[in-house]
């Protein structure tokens, strides 16, 4: 079967190229995909990874084989999973609990911006507990997570407010439900709107060093990204004087490892059937464009996600 692998001479350093069949294990079922969506985490990793190392976290598809020990959807059934990492093949096995299955009215293409993004934003949000009438702020609000977080957000009833770097990308997160939009990575123009009970961050350098400066009393700062640089500086004194702040080192994986993936997906798919969230895709396109289209999210070109359609070579 066909398989995105690391190939040092293909653009983006990865490429579409012949891989064993999976050989599941007693609790995994293996999905026939259909779609995969890229995360900045993955495509950064493959440019240093091994030649061969096979990438990939979200993928949507059909349930080709079921689990062998009963758990998890039948075949047949239509599912949302996530996997660390090797979901961007034809055929991938994926353990029962990370798996979910999708109602009708849900895309394969939405269903595969959800497992990273989605989980995310939902399990990211949750550190701040109860948002209504909470201010939060969202940094990388046009973004996959940022701009689920900001729909996600606002219907907790939080006061929203999302920081984009550039101007061209405030439409999306005001339709995304952010109620004040501000401009630029170093949130000058955020303190206005504050001080936040929650910050979700992740865009490191100076914005984490400003983010950290605009939380109010008790308030949590998740930080679950660095695109624009991982090294911060901040201003100590004022961050422990605020008292009660706290900042919150998110690692999706993690996270996984303390809640119910299966759930998480399950909520997230049927909040996409009612209308109620609506992942953004900047870019739909068949896999075989998979080094161009990484390339695009390392240059931070693009707003939402980037999917693409898993489909035989001809």
């Amino acid at each position: 079967m066909l398989a995105v692998v690391v190939d040092p001479q293909a653009p983006g350093r990865l490429a579409l190229r012949e891989v064993d069949e999976p050989v599941p294990g007693p609790s995994e079922a293996v999905v026939q995909v259909r779609a995969i969506s890229l995360n900045r985490g993955e495509v950064r990793r493959a440019q240093a990874a091994a030649p061969g190392w096979r990438p990939g976290w979200d993928l949507a598809g059909t349930v080709l084989q079921e689990a062998t020990d009963g758990s998890g959807p039948r075949t047949g059934t239509r599912v949302v999973g996530l996997v660390n990492p090797g979901a961007w093949a034809e055929r991938v096995p994926v353990r029962t609990g990370a798996l979910a299955p999708l109602p009708q009215d849900v895309s394969f293409v939405q269903a595969a911006t959800l497992p990273v993004a989605g989980l995310t934003a939902l399990w990211a949000l949750a550190r701040g507990g109860l948002l209504l009438d909470k201010a939060v702020l969202v940094t990388g609000a046009s973004g996959g997570v940022g701009h689920l977080a900001c729909q996600l957000a606002r219907q907790a009833g939080a006061r929203v407010v999302g920081a984009v770097r550039e101007a061209s990308h405030a439409a999306i997160a005001r339709e995304a439900g952010a109620g004040a939009v501000v401009v630029g990575e170093d949130l000058a123009a955020a303190g206005a709107h504050g001080p936040y009970d929650l910050i979700l961050e992740s865009v490191g350098s100076g914005s984490l060093s400003a983010a950290l400066g605009l939380l109010a009393p008790d308030g949590v700062c998740v930080s679950f990204g660095a695109s624009a640089g991982p090294d911060v500086t901040f201003n100590a004194q004022r961050f422990y004087a605020t008292g009660g702040a706290t900042l919150y080192g998110f690692l999706l994986f993690h996270e996984a490892t303390r809640r119910s993936v299966s759930a998480g997906l399950a909520r997230l798919a049927a909040l996409v059937a009612a209308g109620q969230l609506r992942p953004h895709v900047d870019a739909e396109a068949p896999w075989d464009q998979i080094g161009r289209q990484a390339q695009r999210l390392l240059d931070r070109r693009l707003v939402g996600k980037i999917v693409l359609r898993v489909e035989g070579l001809p």
